[in-house]
């Protein structure tokens, strides 16, 4: 077994995926699929995973990169889901995946003395309780004045508000945590393959037995059979039911956007939570940088690549603006995601309204799709699924071990946070770059660094970000990456932490990854231009006043792996 996600384990796979059979075999690489792959291959069933593009490449890698309980789900009375959420929050804070998950103190902001603070107050407390009961250690909320708010949030507009409430939640990196547990899933056997569509579905009479599909790298035809099939497609599940035979179109999405603005923009110590007329405003400090985010408007189009207009921008930029002293221009957004919330349709007014809760159905024998759902119950979600699937079938499993499992990476950096300074001596590296690697990699850093030590140009950073060329090695080899895409967009974060939006370091990262993926000189080129196209379709789609006309714009650049498979 291995956490390698390396190309020869591609071929390895793709080989034994081929012909194969399976117990559960799950299509679609986002955190809920991943979560499915892990739970089932930790309960000993074989299992195999099958991605169109690249692990969280879709809504998974998009979200506000937060583990919370989702305080604004008080207001709705939604307690079940806020105590799950809180729960799992913790347990993945503490067990399963300390090193990819940090506290961070946010801020509700107060404009009223009396009735809102005993109001938010209250829903606050409540979560806090809640939380509590949920393992939580993080420090208990407290009461801040005008002039506490002010010293914790230097940049706020004082008059604008007459104190707050601070209290704590979770940050990731998104991508990086739905890597980890697939990678997770393979050290227990599971089989990850990314790059390949499912094009069809195998049938004995009735039952769905298998899955057809094409490898988008090399053209190759699969077929694949397996006791049950687990479709974790998100805002794709009803194309993915159609080749079922199912024709309902229940399944709606929801667009979020969110901008990236360089840290010292905001002057302040804490994050900030508050309404808005039509969502929900977050500022996430997250490391060197502000996530600002999120809308919530009804998407029509496409779900491959939502694109951001002109209009979501300047929303979010009134609404940060309504909140700063010093106000924000679009000249200070370095970069901007788009990702699609899976909802259950329903009768609400605006998705915003619609249930966050994830929603298990059988809709072929031997076949499951599980729908909607929160980034932070993603592990409940992939066992109350794995479950679902066998019952439908009756059949028994074992029950899910997932909450006693680390993610890789985990074990061991307890250890390794006490020995920063002893590592940065021994490497020749800065405290600051070992506790960064240490929060994307956990244990795994002593790969990163054993690659620094074999060679010591990998220790040199990419140009324009704080990343190292031994990280992209490492993407390559043990991470699955295989286009310039992957470790731009979701390996590092480069698309959207430098003004240049990663095409400055994109032809040294594909120069390293070259040598490793076996690239001649037309596959490198092809590469670069894609890339290049990629980050021109998106700047031009962020100027568009409305979704119909920045799809278009987003839309003129294809998919790598499209590109790839003809």
């Amino acid at each position: 077994m291995t956490a390698a996600l390396s190309p020869s384990y591609r071929t390895e796979t793709l080989d034994a995926i081929d012909g194969g059979t399976f117990d559960v075999i799950v299509v679609g690489g986002g955190i809920t699929g991943v979560g499915c792959a892990l739970d089932a291959a930790t309960r000993g069933l074989s299992v195999a995973l099958v991605e169109q593009r690249d692990i969280s490449s879709g809504t998974s890698s998009r979200s506000s990169k937060l583990f919370h309980g989702g305080l604004r789900y008080l207001e709705h009375l939604n307690f079940g889901l806020v105590k799950e959420a809180l729960h799992e929050r913790e347990l993945i804070r503490q067990t399963i995946a300390p090193h990819l998950v940090w506290p961070i103190p946010f801020v509700y902001p107060l404009r009223h003395r009396v009735w809102e603070r005993a109001y938010v107050g209250a829903g606050i407390a409540l979560y806090d309780g809640m939380a509590r009961l949920g393992g939580s250690t993080l420090p208990r909320q407290w009461h801040l004045g005008r002039k506490e708010l002010a010293r914790v949030f230097p940049g706020i507009k004082r008059k604008a508000f007459v104190g707050g409430i601070r209290y704590f939640d979770a940050g990731t990196d998104d991508a990086r945590y739905a890597l980890a547990v697939a990678r997770t899933a393979s050290s227990y056997g599971a089989r990850i393959l990314t790059s390949a569509r499912v094009t069809g579905f195998v049938h004995d009479g009735k039952r769905v037995a298998g899955i057809r599909a094409t490898c988008l790298e090399t053209g190759r035809s699969l077929e694949a059979r397996a006791r049950v099939i687990v479709n974790a497609t998100g805002v794709w599940t009803d194309r993915t039911e159609a080749l079922v035979g199912d024709e309902r179109r229940d399944v709606t999405a929801s667009k979020g956007i969110h901008i990236v603005v360089p840290k010292d923009r905001i002057d302040s110590e804490v994050g900030f939570i508050t309404r808005t007329p039509t969502s929900v405003l977050f500022l996430i400090p997250h490391r060197h940088f502000w996530h600002i985010g999120t809308t919530d408007t009804p998407w029509e189009l496409g779900p491959a690549h939502p694109a951001a207009s002109r209009a979501d921008i300047d929303y979010l930029l009134e609404q940060a603006n309504g909140v700063l002293a010093d106000p924000l221009t679009r000249d200070d957004v370095l970069g901007v995601y788009a990702g699609l919330r899976p909802l259950v349709r329903g009768d609400a007014e605006s998705t915003a309204k619609l249930s966050r809760e994830h929603a298990i159905r059988s809709v072929a024998p031997g076949f499951v799709t599980i729908v909607g759902g929160k980034y932070t119950t993603y592990r409940v979600m992939a066992e109350d699924t794995i479950d679902r699937a066998f019952e439908s079938i009756e059949e028994s499993v074992g029950p899910s071990v997932t909450s006693e499992v680390p993610l890789v990476g985990a074990e061991g950096y307890e250890e390794l946070r006490g020995q920063v300074d002893d590592l940065a001596a021994a490497h020749r590296l800065a405290a600051d770059d070992v506790e960064r690697l240490l929060s994307r990699y956990g244990s795994d850093i002593q790969t990163i660094l054993d690659l620094m030590e074999a060679d010591p140009s990998l220790a040199e950073r990419l140009p324009s970000g704080v990343y190292h060329r031994a990280e992209v090695i490492f993407a390559v080899e043990h991470e699955g990456a295989l286009h310039l895409d992957d470790v731009l967009t979701r390996r590092t974060r480069l698309s959207i932490e430098c003004a240049d939006r990663g095409t400055e370091a994109a032809p040294v990262v594909a120069e390293l990854m070259a040598g490793l993926l076996g690239w001649d000189g037309s596959t490198v080129t092809r590469e670069l231009a894609h890339y290049e196209a990629r980050v021109a379709a998106e700047r031009e789609s962020q100027t568009m006043d409305d979704d119909e006309t920045a799809d278009a714009a987003r839309m003129g650049a294809p998919d790598i792996r499209t590109l790839g498979s003809a």
